[in-house]
């Protein structure tokens, strides 16, 4: 079946940065739009950002807007979210997701069909 694997979340002081990566299996990747969601600690799960197919368009929350960049390498099966000059509260446990209708600026974590199992990131103060 399809998988998607998180991976390059950790600890890290305020301020710094950290690249998380999502890499894809068993899907036509370069078909779906793919998306960033997160889940701050006693918290909903959240929107982040998205990246259409092509990436030739891109969304992010506001609350990220101007310190995360979401990008893909359609070649390698992989999404990226770049993450600089994080805070305490982008806390949570970050998830990626494929939506196979590969879609401009989806934010509705309901649109997407499959998801992976997440990667902590703790920011420290």
């Amino acid at each position: 079946q399809v998988q998607l694997v998180e991976s390059g979340g950790g600890l890290v002081q305020a301020g710094g940065s950290l690249r998380l990566s999502c890499a894809a299996s068993r899907l036509t990747f370069s078909q779906y739009a793919m998306g960033w969601f997160r889940q701050p600690p006693g918290k909903e799960r959240e929107f982040v950002a998205a990246i259409a197919w092509s990436s030739s368009s891109t969304v992010y929350a506001d609350s990220v807007k101007g310190r995360f960049t979401i990008s893909r390498d359609n070649a390698k099966d992989t999404v990226y979210l770049q993450m600089n000059s994080l805070k305490p509260e982008d806390t949570a446990v970050y998830y990626c997701a494929a939506d196979r209708f590969g879609r401009v600026g989806v934010i509705n974590q309901d649109a997407y069909d499959y998801w992976g199992q997440g990667t902590q990131v703790t920011v420290s103060s």
